[in-house]
């Protein structure tokens, strides 16, 4: 089983298109394709960048996708790293990733070392075709 921890702004893209490689991945989250993992920090995070008025996101649609993530993940606490980060918001991402053993799959690859565990939606669709 594959981990995964998924940044805020892949469930943005997802839940804007329903095509893409964004969407694809978070409509394989019910069919347990994978195990994503999450931090209580991750979820303050969804929460608040999700319900942003100026997205236009239905709420029920996120609602649904938070229920999902919190009834089918697993939650830790991460162990902190010292790593330099341009955006200290995505710390949580990637602690959590390299806590749990997980890819980190985001759109921001910038934001984030040079490191295998780091992938983008449409790379971690390409290695893993079954999704």
């Amino acid at each position: 089983m594959i981990n995964v921890v998924i940044d805020t702004n892949v469930l943005v893209s997802g839940l804007i298109s329903t095509h893409g490689y964004s969407a694809r991945i978070i409509n394989t989250l019910k069919e347990k394709q994978y195990i994503i993992y999450y931090s209580s920090e991750i979820m303050i995070e969804y929460r608040d960048v999700l319900y942003r008025e100026r997205l236009g996101l239905n709420h029920k649609d996120v609602d649904d996708l938070l229920d999902i993530i919190s009834l089918i993940g697993i939650s830790i606490i991460p162990a902190a790293s010292n790593v330099s980060l341009p955006d200290e918001d995505d710390r949580c991402f990637y602690d959590t990733a390299k806590s749990s053993g997980s890819y980190l799959v985001t759109g921001n690859i910038k934001h984030y070392p040079t490191e295998a565990f780091i992938m983008s939606p449409a790379d971690f669709v390409v290695e893993f075709t079954d999704i």
